[in-house]
């Protein structure tokens, strides 16, 4: 008996090909240009030298690079641990349904509608003790806040600011993964009478560990990045105390238009990424393999 296979439609590669365009216009092509820069010292446009990793190794000799890299992991550590179980929580307590959810997440949503820039003239303004509701209530109860001058007040500020901005993201993200779980689920909880606690520790969070993974790795990535907002509220001072890894880097090829040790920190700085959030992806597939293998245990 033959059998017959039937040929397989290849047109639908017509409607990949334009991402595939956008994507080698918008990050393939911009990447080889800053590795080919990277290995190169450039005199003017048309004067260069091949330098191989010269760049590279010079790169992981800056101390400040370290200083700065350091301060990066803190902050977006920070951000993770605040963040996500304060994204959480605002997700458990809004309304699940009717006209108050809609306003509730309008509300919620407000903050990340704001441009970045925007946000640090807000939190600019609002931490100053002359005109800001914050810098003057702390001076009021004998706190002598100044994110301009003490190094401390400013990266909580710089924290704070983040906080305000993207958690409603985390939060709206855990709402859409609540609203996923079917209403079988808490009414079996219901009839075994299980606490608030137990629906969400067994119910909610493995139902919601997709988004919060997600979550996750949108903040870290974002925060990893940041760039725009303390640079508009604290210029990354006072000294070097907010100035993160893009900062440095913009510093390196703007400021001082050294295009080749940029170029090669720029590549660095993709791989540091990169592996943060492999690290974190893989850690959080393990977490959810070992919850699901204690529950069929």
């Amino acid at each position: 008996m033959s059998t017959t296979t039937k040929p397989v439609n290849q047109k639908a590669w017509f409607l990949v090909l334009p991402v595939i365009v956008c994507v080698a216009f918008s990050a393939i092509l911009p990447l080889m240009t800053v590795v080919n820069y990277s290995v190169q010292d450039i005199f003017s446009p048309d004067r260069r030298v091949f330098v191989g990793t010269e760049w590279f190794a010079a790169v992981m000799r800056d101390e400040e690079l370290h200083l700065a890299l350091w301060r990066q992991i803190q902050f977006s550590l920070a951000v993770l641990l605040v963040e996500i179980p304060l994204g959480i929580a605002l997700a458990l307590s809004m309304p699940a349904q009717g006209w108050k959810s809609s306003a509730v997440l309008v509300l919620v949503a407000l903050s990340l509608l704001i441009p970045w820039n925007v946000v640090g003239t807000i939190w600019q303004i609002f931490g100053r003790a002359d005109i800001g509701p914050l810098g003057y209530y702390l001076q009021q109860a004998g706190i002598e806040y100044s994110y301009t001058g003490n190094s401390s007040h400013a990266w909580w500020t710089v924290l704070a600011m983040d906080v305000w901005h993207w958690t409603p993201l985390v939060a709206l993200l855990a709402f859409a993964g609540l609203r996923s779980i079917p209403d079988a689920y808490y009414q079996a909880a219901s009839i075994d009478g299980a606490s608030k606690w137990a629906v969400f520790r067994y119910i909610q969070l493995p139902k919601m560990r997709g988004v919060l993974m997600i979550a996750v790795l949108l903040r870290f990535m974002d925060s990893f990045m940041i760039y725009t907002e303390p640079f508009v509220l604290t210029g990354g001072g006072p000294g070097n105390a907010t100035t993160f890894l893009s900062q440095y880097l913009t510093t390196k090829a703007v400021g001082q238009f050294d295009l080749g040790p940029a170029a090669a920190f720029s590549l660095i700085y993709f791989l540091i990424i990169l592996l943060f959030c492999f690290v974190l992806y893989n850690w959080m597939q393990s977490l959810g393999t070992s919850e699901k293998e204690q529950g069929h245990g």
